[in-house]
């Protein structure tokens, strides 16, 4: 039978999915830059395409 995570492992929980996330932006742009493309981005809730090199 599991227990309920104490509020500190939810937090270390959500700390480390936020670095994921971050550390998963930041190589999508690296190889954006590489292959020189563009990123589909949401922008005050607009849809835009932007070059990567802008980010």
């Amino acid at each position: 039978m599991r227990t309920r995570m104490s509020e500190a492992e939810v937090y270390e929980m959500q700390r480390k999915i936020d670095e994921g996330i971050r550390l998963a932006q930041k190589r999508l742009i690296a190889r954006a830059k590489h292959n020189n493309t563009t990123l589909v981005i949401a922008r005050n809730g607009i849809v835009v395409e932007v070059d990567a090199h802008e980010l």
